[in-house]
């Protein structure tokens, strides 16, 4: 073990919140030969710093291991059921309800490396060649849906697939999704008779009170209403290197990694 734990690193108080929540290990077969905890602290490490799998730390188990543990339990949906419990008691901390009842939309452009893999293509607007990370957070930002695709799919295509992919059940509070005006129209129209969710497009404050011919028309830079939470999230998320562009060869990857970086944002809020 290193002489200073890494700012990864689980506390004592954070495993105590993360240990109940992680499948109990099978009584079949042999004894596990790494702690859960150690296994755990190498998937934040990997995320947080960005390293290579062949890279980690040899105190870490090695690094086979780690990426198949990583991918089993991306595979078996361990990652993505750990995440939404965390998500749930987070929101319960916060004196919300364990489900949201309103969300906020948006993608953010990755720019591609030499991994390559399926789902990339061209943002033309960007000027980027990589994929799209779609997400939907509630309204302080935590993650309830997310999805990965090509760059080169339109954000309503990109979310379109994001929802079909999710359970009808799933969400069930949710009513309101916040937007920009580029999910407005037949996407929101799609997903009011799909999900019954409806779609709101917040603007400047300046903006709705000023009218042509007003002198007072809002310049320069302002903060939109709720559409900025999300647009917080990605900054949160880019605080994990790993995240920093899209090393991943497959979109799945990347989704886990976004789980995993949530996952520890909110293990730090409630230990």
């Amino acid at each position: 073990m290193p002489d200073r734990p890494y700012p990864s690193d689980l506390s004592d108080g954070e495993w105590t919140v993360l240990e109940p929540l992680l499948p109990r290990p099978s009584r079949l077969g042999c004894p596990l030969k790494w702690p859960r905890r150690m296994m755990a602290e190498a998937f934040f490490y990997l995320v947080r710093s960005g390293c290579a799998w062949r890279m980690l730390p040899r105190h870490f188990p090695p690094w086979q291991t780690v990426h198949s543990q990583l991918t089993r339990r991306r595979k078996d949906g361990t990652l993505k059921h750990l995440h939404d419990r965390l998500r749930e008691h987070a929101r319960e901390k916060a004196g919300r309800s364990r489900e949201a009842s309103a969300g906020v939309i948006d993608s953010q452009t990755a720019r591609a490396t030499g991994a390559g893999g399926p789902e990339r293509g061209f943002d033309a607007g960007k000027k980027t060649f990589g994929r799209k990370r779609h997400l939907l957070v509630d309204a302080s930002g935590l993650i309830l849906l997310a999805h990965i695709h090509a760059a080169s799919l339109h954000d309503t295509a990109g979310a379109r697939q994001m929802v079909e992919m999710t359970s009808s059940s799933a969400l069930p509070r949710l009513e309101l999704v916040w937007a920009d005006g580029a999910y407005t129209g037949p996407f929101a129209r799609w997903l009011d008779q799909a999900r019954g969710w409806r779609v709101g497009v917040p603007f400047h404050r300046q903006r709705q009170a000023w009218r042509p011919g007003l002198e007072d028309k809002p310049k320069g830079f302002q903060v939109i209403p709720r559409r900025w939470v999300v647009e917080r999230t990605f900054a949160w998320l880019s605080r994990s290197r790993r995240l920093a562009r899209d090393y991943e060869r497959l979109p799945e990857t990347g989704i886990a990694m976004i789980h995993t970086a949530m996952s520890r944002i909110m293990l730090r809020r409630l230990a």
